[in-house]
């Protein structure tokens, strides 16, 4: 029987854990022609999440948990999840049902009978999502299109069926910076897009601050595109070029008109701009050394402190990446 893994990041979900796992189970006998399994992934949660997977194990052997030293990040549990999974077919979901799981049915479908290596999920709309955080939600999509060779769908979700040729490509990208949007277009294959309104938290409330989703938009361009780099550049140039003009302005000036050059607030105004845009391309250099110091460092994507897995893969562990 084909076996299904169901990957479930977790970061203080306590009061979501348990809604999430009676409506994936009803999917399940649903799907009777599948055997399923459950792998929570603990983000160094604070709340009582672990203890609440716990209690689904010793309900249910397929309830499978990892638990981190600390919180590593999202990247890092989806990481993690897919490394452990075993299953024929594996599911990247959110605990919090913003991932309906009434749409496996349909997902499996497209991969067994039509050949699809995965089918990936996006929004329709963000209702109920503050109106700043579309906005630039949606530049950011239309931006990353522009700047990089990869095409990120607007509106797309985590939540996706893989199939096990998929996953392993996706595991086979061992760098440290992971922006995992980026990672499933980069390795390509057959991918069906399937559609979905937007739904709100079961329970809790969402950790993704508008800051952080600023950050993660970071990651993202700095992972999957070098044209800032190249925008360093030329925006260097053209100010070499301005400097240049208004150095042959003040010497003729300065022959023709004799005395030296008024205007001291002008050149202060200038001096700061060039100032600015030096910094400004220092910053964007030092974004990308960093991230290259971060790779250099090889570390660990995380750190498991607790485990109950019963992964039968002996090459794969944690550290594989660094061997």
């Amino acid at each position: 029987m084909p076996r299904v893994s169901i990957v479930v990041p977790c970061y203080n979900e306590e009061k979501a854990i348990k809604i999430f796992y009676n409506e994936i189970t009803k999917i399940e006998k649903a799907m009777p022609s599948f055997a399923f399994e459950f792998i929570f992934i603990d983000d160094g949660s604070k709340d009582s999440t672990l203890e609440i997977m716990k209690e689904l194990h010793k309900a249910d052997s397929r309830v499978k948990y990892i638990s981190f030293s600390r919180n590593f990040g999202k990247e890092s549990a989806i990481y993690a999840g897919l490394l452990h999974s075993d299953g024929d077919y594996t599911a990247l979901m959110d605990v919090d049902l913003q991932d309906p799981p009434s749409l496996l049915p349909e997902m499996m479908k497209y991969i067994v009978e039509d050949g699809y290596d995965s089918v990936a999920t996006r929004r329709v709309d963000r209702k109920g999502e503050p109106v700043i955080r579309s906005f630039f939600a949606r530049r950011f999509y239309h931006l990353i299109n522009k700047i990089s060779d990869i095409k990120l769908v607007d509106g797309a979700r985590d939540y996706r069926l893989m199939n096990r040729r998929f996953v392993d490509a996706v595991l086979s990208l061992s760098e440290y910076n992971r922006f995992s949007k980026g990672l499933f277009e980069w390795v390509g294959f057959n991918t069906k897009w399937i559609e979905f309104e937007n739904v709100k938290r079961s329970a809790g409330e969402t950790k993704w601050s508008f800051w952080k989703l600023c950050m993660y938009s970071l990651e993202g361009i700095i992972a999957f595109s070098t044209l800032p780099l190249y925008l360093s550049s030329l925006f260097g140039a053209i100010m070499c070029f301005v400097s240049f003009i208004f150095i042959i302005f003040t010497i003729i000036r300065q022959i023709f008109f004799g005395g030296s050059a008024p205007g001291w607030p002008s050149m202060v105004c200038i001096i700061t701009l060039i100032g600015g845009i030096i910094m400004l391309c220092i910053g964007v250099l030092g974004m990308y050394l960093s991230k290259m110091y971060l790779e250099i460092k090889r570390r660990p994507l995380y750190i498991s402190k607790e485990e109950c897995l019963s992964n039968e893969r002996p090459d794969r562990t944690n550290n594989e990446k660094n061997e």
